[in-house]
């Protein structure tokens, strides 16, 4: 499993074999990465990177494309895998989102991907619903709205290709470190194997540890997610005594590179993944990861201290990377590893879109086309969701104004401050001059895919202090950097950014209205279920008492909308930062 590393430098093409490997000794493997894909059948926004030109902004991605450009990659080579590190779906547009995620699980079966390690997103609607997208069988909801099992819209053609019903994945979902604890056993398979010229290749998947912290508590109380490093050393015995000599790990857990570089350069990567790596067993080959939505190729060192390519394509499938194993025909060593990461339509690698992925984008896109295009709202000035310096945004903003708004009456819980969680935001509102600033329900959906539902609650003002503080890094928030909640209007505060651990906000500061919070007296807040549940480590939450269940959040925001158009973007006072 160990393997001699061609040059110091990062892997960029793949490299030539060296004089010491003959050309009939040893065979070559193609591995084609995905990560954090989400649903995107169609191309997503366009998005900014590094090339050897410089910083380029680009529109790439779209199943069909991406489908064509696997097939390209595929070409020419007669050993080849296609693998996902996670987030295959989960925080999808609506177009795959308002079909339980059915569309996407069926193009990638039509795409012919092999493995996907669970991410965090595919848990949001719990254990349950991802077992479903695995084996297939109706989902409640799309039942109870009079459809049938299988979409009776989609085209004739389609129909023939996917089947009557939802069959499920046609790939394995990989889970090595979940665990269900009533079963007593992981939830999926804890890796697959592919076997080339008799030679073996497993692929372990795993998830990042803290997932419970990322989506709803109660969605994932009966599973156990263990250490991802520790985890993937437990099983190299095993599959050493199945004879094999070729671990790729796929995790959805990743790092941030700390310099700028191009997509297939390193950069020099920061977080989780460093650490994981760090103590990976030496028999680990490859390390294909995910989750942090950054571009990287790598090589960090492992518990030995030798160096493992380790690798992340951005996400949305706007990029693939694009990896060569070359394993010694005689032991199933990899003798040599190099990677790429490629954009998905640039121009000079252009691959012409596969037509049966397209039709299957196209049946989507009609049946979702009236939901999507309804008019809910109109804006004067983009919103973004991109905070300041303080941790304040124009969208986070309208959302939590939103979601007091729906809350304020008494029969909904007569709340007077309303907090949301940044993350739970996934899309920006965009003014369209050709459309005079009109926002769609797909728009909405897009900005909040997740279907929280709004929870009221009461805290004491010495509770609140204890949330804001909660934001901040070694207050019970145990992730690297600050995860500020938008706040509603009417409330504001100011943090330190180099006081000590718990003593970022300075209570006298904290106010509603003009007027100081009372450290004893209570209260109605309104937060989203995913924060309800202490979602984000935000534990003060789960202590709210009193509490009454609201509206969808999409729904408040919908709601909003439609009573406070058009909408301005609102000066971002309501969060202050000091030294």
């Amino acid at each position: 499993m160990r393997y001699r590393f061609l040059a110091a430098t990062l892997a960029a093409a793949v490299l030539p074999i060296p004089h010491s490997v003959q050309a009939d000794s040893s065979f070559k493997v193609k591995i084609i990465a995905i990560n954090d894909f989400h649903g995107n059948l169609r191309p997503p926004e366009r998005f900014d990177l590094n090339d050897s030109t410089g910083k380029i902004s680009l529109t790439a991605g779209g199943v069909a494309r991406l489908a064509g450009y696997i097939r390209k990659l595929r070409a020419g080579y007669r050993h080849h895998v296609t693998v996902s590190a996670g987030d295959l779906i989960g925080a999808s547009p609506l177009i795959s989102a308002n079909f339980q995620d059915e569309p996407t699980i069926e193009a990638m079966n039509l795409i012919g991907l092999d493995f996907n390690a669970v991410g965090n997103h595919e848990f949001d609607e719990g254990s349950d619903e991802l077992l479903r997208m695995q084996r297939g069988g109706c989902h409640p909801r799309l039942t109870k709205e009079g459809r049938s099992c299988r979409e009776p819209a989609l085209s004739r053609k389609m129909r023939r290709h996917v089947g009557r019903k939802f069959a499920g994945a046609s790939f394995r979902f990989l889970a090595a470190n979940v665990r269900d604890r009533k079963l007593g056993k992981t939830l999926f398979s804890e890796y697959g194997i592919r076997q080339f010229q008799g030679r073996k290749i497993a692929f372990v998947g795993v998830t990042l540890k803290s997932t419970p912290n990322l989506v709803s508590p109660a969605r994932v109380s009966e599973l156990d997610f263990r250490d991802e490093a520790d985890t993937v050393n437990a099983l190299i015995p095993r599959l050493r005594a199945g004879g094999v000599e070729a671990v790729v790990v796929l995790i959805h857990e990743g790092g941030h590179p700390t310099v700028e570089a191009s997509s297939d350069a390193c950069g020099g990567v920061s977080g989780p993944i460093v650490d994981i790596v760090r103590r990976l067993d030496p028999e680990v080959d490859l390390v294909i990861s995910g989750h942090t939505h950054e571009a990287y190729i790598c090589r960090l060192p492992n518990a030995a201290g030798e160096p493992v390519l380790v690798t992340s394509a951005h996400d949305y499938g706007r990029m693939v990377s694009d990896i060569e194993l070359t394993l010694d025909s005689k032991s199933g060593e990899v003798i040599a590893a190099t990677g790429r990461n490629l954009v998905v339509n640039q121009p000079s690698q252009e691959a012409p879109p596969d037509p049966l992925v397209a039709r299957l984008v196209a049946d989507y896109s009609r049946l979702s086309r009236p939901i999507e295009e309804q008019r809910i709202g109109r804006i004067t000035a983009s919103f973004d969701r991109m905070a300041n310096a303080a941790g304040e945004s124009t969208l986070g903003d309208l959302i939590a104004d939103a979601q007091l708004t729906a809350t304020r009456p008494r029969e909904h819980g007569e709340a007077v401050i309303a907090f949301m969680n940044i993350g739970g935001i996934r899309a920006d509102f965009r003014y369209a001059t050709e459309r005079h600033g009109r926002i769609s329900y797909r728009e909405a959906f897009d900005a909040q895919p997740f279907g929280g539902t709004l929870v009221t609650m009461s805290l004491t003002g010495a509770q609140i202090e204890q949330v804001l503080e909660q934001q901040f890094p070694g207050c019970a928030n145990s992730q690297p950097g600050s995860r500020i909640l938008q706040v509603s209007s009417g409330f504001e505060y100011t943090w330190r950014a180099n006081a000590g651990e718990c003593d970022r906000v300075d209570p006298a500061s904290i106010r509603l209205n003009g007027k100081p919070l009372e450290p004893e007296k209570k209260y109605r807040v309104t937060v989203n279920n995913f924060l309800a549940d202490g979602g984000d480590k935000f534990s003060i939450f789960s202590q709210g008492s009193e509490r009454v269940a609201g509206v969808p959040e999409l729904t408040a925001l919908r709601r909003y909308l439609d009573g406070h158009s058009p909408a301005t973007p609102a000066p971002l006072t309501r969060i202050r930062r000091q030294p």
